[in-house]
């Protein structure tokens, strides 16, 4: 005996539901794939770590200094203007290795005074994936001239 044809959608639903999921899973994963991506702006294998340690180590004199004498301009000592200033360039140089793709951080910062001279020493850490150095920057400012 043969069965009577039933017309109902309960296999169409099933099915629909199935081509649903699968089409949000593949969503899901194309999206982490891209994702992935976005953290590595860089070729973290290479030198990147040494070149951006040099980089901070040519320019953060110059860059304390100039900012330095803006505060000390303003009427703030100079042993505060360049303490601001090496504050001020210790969260730019971590947004600087963010860019980079390399981790920057100004270590065991020391600001002190001599004479109207002022000292800055600093640890520079860098490190990316592979690699991870340590620099010690030390550098004199005297803002009276």
């Amino acid at each position: 005996m043969m069965r009577p044809c039933r017309n109902d959608n309960e296999g169409q639903m099933l099915l629909a539901t199935g081509v649903v999921l699968m089409m949000s899973l593949l969503s899901m994963a194309i999206f982490g794939v891209k994702m992935a991506g976005i953290s590595m702006p860089y070729d973290t294998a290479g030198d990147d770590t040494i070149q951006a340690s040099g980089d901070i180590a040519d320019s953060l004199p110059a860059l304390t200094e100039a900012r330095a004498q803006i505060w000390y301009d303003s009427g703030l000592s100079e042993l505060e203007s360049v303490q601001k200033s090496i504050d001020s360039l210790h969260d730019d140089v971590l947004h600087h290795g963010e860019i980079r793709g390399v981790e920057l951080k100004l270590l065991n910062i020391t600001v002190s005074e001599s004479d109207g001279i002022i000292s800055v020493s600093s640890e520079l850490g860098a490190a990316d994936r592979n690699s991870m150095l340590t620099r010690i920057i030390s550098f004199e400012i005297d803002l009276d001239d």
